[in-house]
């Protein structure tokens, strides 16, 4: 019997289990504009990604596969994203000495642009705070979640994939 991963007794993926699983997109390519990332480990059916991606940089053999960008093909328009029934996807851009992550956003308040916000880590720590760039509400979604932008300091890229709305 094989033993069972990391991320799936913690739940949670760490970047060192999700880089040991997909290609890591170099630094160029992430500076060059937003890329889509599958944090997507296990072999479920599921591949809502794979179908909605207009550049077909997105591969799975069969719809049990893990889903696997091609980096070089992919335009950064998010659609994967706001399709995904999982939440598992995101996308990364380098821009300076920031990063900006896209993500799904499920709790409520919904963040509006420009509005700093607590950045949580893939344990619902807080980590910094980051911007909110973008708002796309999920009536303008192509998928029944909300998606949001956030600018981050670059060395929490990897971390950041939530964020907590404060207002007083």
């Amino acid at each position: 019997m094989s033993e069972i991963p990391a991320y799936l007794r913690n739940g949670y993926i760490t970047p060192e289990e999700l880089f040991s699983i997909i290609p890591r997109p170099s630094e160029e390519r992430l500076r060059k504009r937003p890329v889509a990332i599958p944090e997507c480990p296990q072999e479920i059916p599921c591949a809502p990604c794979r179908e909605v991606c207009p550049t077909n940089a997105i591969s799975m053999p069969t719809p049990n596969d893990l889903p696997i960008v091609d980096y070089d093909r992919c335009i950064g328009c998010s659609l994967c994203v706001q399709i995904c029934p999982g939440l598992a996807f995101f996308m990364v851009h380098y821009v300076g000495d920031k990063a900006r992550i896209t993500m799904p956003h499920e709790l409520l308040p919904l963040p509006k642009r420009g509005e700093e916000v607590i950045l949580l880590n893939r344990v619902g720590e807080p980590v910094g705070r980051g911007k909110v760039i973008t708002v796309v509400p999920r009536e303008k979604s192509k998928g029944d979640t909300p998606i949001i932008t956030v600018e981050v300091p670059i060395e929490l890229a990897w971390e950041v994939r939530a964020i907590k709305v404060v207002r007083e």
